[in-house]
Order: structure tokens, then sequence, then C-alpha cells
């Protein structure tokens, strides 16, 4: 479900709905030079590339055998792995006085703040 230029109630109701039932929830909106757009993907699970570099030779310190070694060696393996989404509810109810919050205001946009 996508939703833009909707209410904030209706936002944090329809994605509880969507949570409850393992739907995809996207909203956003723009205004202006500043936006939004959230996600809850509920569970979600994906594949990872992984570079998967080989060890040297120990017989072979140094030199440009090294380097061909790491280079040629090198495979990719995937790993699969499993995130898991907070509702907008909980993404809008942050408690901004506790000590976790103060660390993260470094880390939040200013339009964080827009949508509130």
């Amino acid at each position: 479900v996508c939703l833009t230029g909707c209410s904030r109630d209706v936002m944090v109701k329809i994605d509880q709905i969507c949570h409850k039932n393992s739907v995809k929830f996207f909203t956003g909106d723009v205004f202006g030079y500043h936006g939004y757009m959230f996600a809850d993907l509920g569970e979600h699970e994906f594949v990872e590339e992984k570079t998967k570099i080989a060890k040297v030779n120990p017989g072979v310190e140094d030199g440009p055998d090294t380097k061909k070694a790491k280079l040629d060696s090198a495979e990719t393996t995937m790993v699969k792995k499993r995130v898991g989404f907070c509702q907008l509810k909980e993404a809008l109810d942050v408690d901004w006085s506790g000590e976790k919050a103060k660390a993260a205001l470094k880390r939040t946009a200013p339009d964080y703040f827009l949508l509130q």
C-alpha cells in the first residue's frame, strides 16, 4: 500500500492494518524543498552479496604474488538476512527526553520534525 497526501491519523491507521495483515506499507509526501518517506515492510527477508577473500599462501609473504593471490581468489557468497521494520506509530512516538534519544537526535533529519 502506498499513501501520499494523507493526514497523520489516516497513515497510522492504514499502517496498523497493513502490519497486522503482513502487507508492505509506504508513505511519503513533499512540501517544497522538504519531504519524507516511511516504509513498514514488516519482517523483510533479502539476500546480500558478500565478497569472500581467500587466505594467501603462508609461503608467500611479500611481493606481486601476494596481491595477485588476493585478487584472483576473490569469491562472492550470498547471505540471507532478515530485518524487522517498526510501525509508523512507533516511529512517531519517540520520547526525546531520554539519553538514547538525545544521541539519536544528532542523526535525525530535521524533516522528521516537519512531519510531526
